[in-house]
């Protein structure tokens, strides 16, 4: 526990070391920036952005990136794991090999919410952390059946270069291990945005 702390202490510290230099861990800009972005909006012209990347959700394991943190007495019987709920910080990558080029990171909730299928509640920020999205995030809020081919959820805002985004996120699996409850999920990603 000792361990733990200093650890968090250290991050702390390296946060506030580079905010008195200057450098800014994410590019957030104060409530007059805001005002003044909005300001010009109506002469603004929405862009479309789509994006690749691969969500690798690991809930066992050396480094779990996902805990369930909720189940009712009845999840662990159920065919669907209703009630079942996690919190995750999953890794975004460009390519499908866990070892690729991380391009975010995936920070929400998922849980099981259907008593007929195994289908997910999804709520997640994609939070990106390289390239020219670097800093800026998208909302992903919507029903994951997971053993469908293709998924379709929402894409309700986002932050950042993705100010008032609204869009599409098509999820695919890519690889899962059903017993080990870890999985590789494709994902194309269609935002309009200013």
């Amino acid at each position: 526990m000792a361990e733990r702390s200093a650890i968090i202490l250290l991050l702390l510290n390296t946060v506030i070391a580079m905010a008195a230099i200057g450098v800014a861990t994410v590019p957030h800009q104060g409530p007059k920036e805001v005002d003044e972005w909005f300001q010009r909006l109506p002469h603004a012209r929405q862009k479309l952005t789509k994006l690749h990347f691969f969500f690798h959700d690991t809930l066992t394991g050396k480094n779990p990136t996902a805990l369930q943190i909720a189940g009712a007495n009845t999840t662990a019987d159920s065919p669907t794991r209703f009630g079942f709920l996690a919190m995750a910080d999953d890794p975004l990558t460009a390519g499908p090999d866990p070892g690729s080029q991380i391009v975010g990171r995936a920070q929400g909730m998922y849980g099981s919410a259907s008593f007929s299928e195994i289908g997910f509640l999804m709520t997640f920020n994609f939070v990106f952390t390289a390239g020219k999205y670097n800093g800026s995030t998208l909302s992903l809020l919507g029903r994951n059946p997971i053993l469908h081919r293709y998924r379709e959820m929402s894409i309700v805002g986002g932050s950042g270069v993705f100010r008032l985004a609204q869009g599409v996120a098509t999820a695919k699996t890519y690889w899962a291990n059903f017993t080990a409850r870890n999985a590789i999920v494709e994902y194309h990603v269609v935002v309009l945005h200013y």
